[in-house]
C-alpha cells in the first residue's frame, strides 16, 4: 500500500478554481473574467466556498454566452468586487506551497484566464504554481484510455493528456459525474460554484482510480 498516495493523505490541501468569462478566446482582452470561484479544501472536506464577480465597467458578454452561463448583469452588479481584491485573495491560496490546485480543464482554458486576469490587473505573467496542478480533465481522459503516469512528470503527462482526443471517450465534467454517479444538474452547468461543488467530488472519486 503506498501510503504516499493523495488519497491516503487526509490533510492534503486543496484549492479547486473555475472562472466564467466572456466567450472561449484566451488571448483577447476583451474575454474578461466575470465570476471566479474556489473552493478551499482539506482531506475530502470543504472548508470554505469563495463565489467572486471581479467589476469590469466595459464587460462585453455576447447573448449566446449569457445563455449558455446564465449571465445576469443585475445579479452581476450587485455582487460585484474590485477585479484586485478578487485576485488577491484567490492567489492567497494559488500560490501558497501547502495547496494542490484542482479543476477541470485547467490546462486548457483556466490557467490562461488567470493570467488574462493578472495583466489586467497590471501584474505580470506567473505560472509557477502549474507544478502543483491537478486537471480532472486530463486524469479522466487518462483513466479512460489506461495511461499510467510512469516517469514523466505530472505537468508533462497532463499537457499531453490535454491535447489527446480519442472517437467515443467523453471526459467532460458533465460525463464524469454519471460515470460515478454523482448527481449534477445541467441547467446549473456554468455556474463556476455549482462546477466547482460537483468537481472536487469526482476528483475525489479519480484519486482511487489513478495513482498519483
Amino acid at each position: 500500500m503506498k501510503k504516499e498516495l493523495l488519497r491516503f493523505k487526509n490533510k492534503q490541501k486543496y484549492i479547486v478554481f473555475d472562472y466564467e468569462t466572456c466567450s472561449l478566446n484566451t488571448c483577447s482582452f476583451e474575454n474578461k473574467p466575470w465570476q471566479l470561484a474556489f473552493l478551499v479544501c482539506e482531506g475530502n472536506k470543504v472548508i470554505s466556498e469563495h463565489n467572486l464577480y471581479p467589476f469590469w465597467q466595459d464587460l462585453n458578454i455576447s447573448e449566446e454566452a449569457k445563455k449558455i452561463t446564465g449571465f445576469k448583469m443585475p445579479h452581476y452588479k450587485k455582487n460585484a468586487s474590485d477585479p484586485k481584491d478578487a485576485l488577491g485573495l484567490l492567489e492567497s491560496y494559488l500560490y501558497s506551497s501547502d495547496y494542490i490546485i484542482v479543476g477541470h480543464n485547467l490546462l486548457g482554458f483556466d490557467i490562461y484566464i488567470h493570467n488574462m486576469h493578472r495583466l489586467l490587473c497590471n501584474k505580470q505573467t506567473d505560472y509557477s504554481y502549474l507544478d502543483r496542478l491537478i486537471d480532472t480533465n486530463s486524469l479522466a481522459r487518462a483513466l479512460f484510455n489506461q495511461i499510467d503516469l510512469n516517469d514523466d512528470t505530472l505537468l508533462n503527462w497532463q499537457f499531453k493528456l490535454q491535447k489527446l482526443r480519442t472517437r467515443g471517450v467523453k471526459s467532460s465534467l458533465k460525463h464524469m459525474c454519471s460515470h460515478y454517479k454523482i448527481e449534477f444538474d445541467p441547467s446549473k452547468l456554468h455556474d463556476a460554484l455549482y462546477d466547482i461543488r460537483q468537481n472536487f467530488k469526482v476528483f475525489q472519486k479519480l484519486i482511487w482510480d489513478i495513482e498519483l
